[in-house]
């Protein structure tokens, strides 16, 4: 069960990989792109723990020795610290540019560890290992790296595509159920962003892929890497189309600022809020029907997924700073928020001059308790 999808970019083309066992095996999977026997892996703790030994070893197997960077877990790490961490042990370690680094974990990881190689050097080669469900259907693929500023999510970095991707389904099995359907998120967005029948097929399969049907997973995250390699091949830089990708996320990156990037939300989680959030407000404009954000929260609550702002435990601010944090978005052009917004399952389109008013009034309606 092994099979692969071409993220098509002229000269910085690169194949994601997607089997189980995938780690056992890595170092047949990178050994053509190494100038010497030697890979430079950055990490978290976590990850370190449960499968750092599985990856050193299928490393060996083809005679490359691992230097392994730990980092603490969470979405904290992703800042200008950690960075300037990360970059200076690889100086330390003489790292060139025909080297390779591994991204070895979950979006936090491939993120931080990417933007560390794009501007090590001024570009080191490096390849995602993504460990999540989320970070192997999105943050992996396309070539966003970056960290977090106190003024927003991802508001500091660059593009820089990896080498390869390696997506081992096996380690799913070691997510807790929230990690799982945190990430779950970003697979039902692609259905719910550009294709009705993914999202049919995920209603009657996702089930199954959460309590771990192997082929489904799979299929899941071939089909969603599919979705996004076709996106970034025709707009890397996210001129145009792109931006749909972007669906929940300029609600859910405000509500994981308001909650201080903690583990009171993960970033799945506010991208599923904030899909819900999108086609409440795609219906409230009359662009879609009353039918449709009913049929996506009936889907999230089958799985027992976080649908809404009311799922997300604390206090939070109110409408207006909400919107004032959306305003710090990176889709922000000329002072005006740019939303993604939906005209049914699967039509999803780039709405710029949308009603704040509208926006506000769901925002608190959703905040009462």
């Amino acid at each position: 069960m092994r099979t692969t999808v071409r993220v098509d970019l002229a000269g910085r083309s690169y194949d994601i990989v997607i089997a189980p066992g995938l780690l056992g095996h890595a170092g047949a999977e990178v050994e053509s792109l190494l100038k010497r026997p030697r890979v430079f892996v950055i990490t978290d703790r976590t990850v370190a723990h449960n499968h750092g030994s599985t990856l050193e070893s299928g490393l060996a197997t083809a005679g490359i020795h691992a230097a392994f960077m730990e980092l603490p877990p969470g979405e904290a790490t992703k800042n200008w610290i950690h960075l300037q961490d990360v970059v200076e042990w690889l100086l330390v370690r003489k790292v060139e540019r025909d080297d390779l680094v591994l991204a070895f974990g979950g979006g936090v990881i491939g993120d931080l560890a990417g933007f560390a190689a794009a501007i090590l050097r001024r570009g080191v080669r490096f390849v995602q290992i993504p460990t999540t469900l989320l970070a192997q259907v999105d943050s992996s693929v396309g070539g966003k790296t970056g960290i977090n500023s106190p003024q927003g999510k991802n508001l500091v970095g660059a593009f820089a595509q990896p080498s390869k991707v390696l997506a081992d389904v096996s380690v799913l099995d070691t997510l807790g159920r929230r990690d799982y359907l945190a990430g779950y998120a970003e697979v039902v967005k692609y259905g719910l962003l550009g294709d009705a029948g993914f999202f049919t097929w995920l209603e009657q399969n996702a089930a199954a892929a959460a309590r771990g049907d192997v082929e489904k997973r799979i299929e899941a995250v071939r089909r969603s890497c599919q979705m996004k390699a076709e996106i970034v091949a025709q707009d890397e830089r996210e001129h145009g189309n792109r931006a749909l990708l972007n669906l929940g996320h300029t609600f859910g990156h405000a509500l994981e600022a308001a909650t201080g990037y903690s583990n009171r939300l993960l970033h799945g989680e506010g991208v599923s809020i904030g899909c819900a959030l999108a086609f409440d407000i795609s219906a409230r404009l009359g662009l879609c029907s009353q039918e449709a954000p009913r049929r996506v929260r009936a889907h999230f609550a089958r799985l027992g997924m976080r649908g809404d702002i009311a799922d997300i435990p604390g206090d939070l601010p109110a409408a207006d700073t909400l919107v004032a944090l959306m305003q710090q978005d990176k889709k922000v052009r000329d002072g005006t928020i740019n939303f993604i917004m939906v005209r049914g399952i699967g039509e999803a389109f780039v709405a710029s001059g949308i009603d704040l008013h509208v926006v506000r009034d769901v925002l608190t309606e959703a905040l009462e308790p």
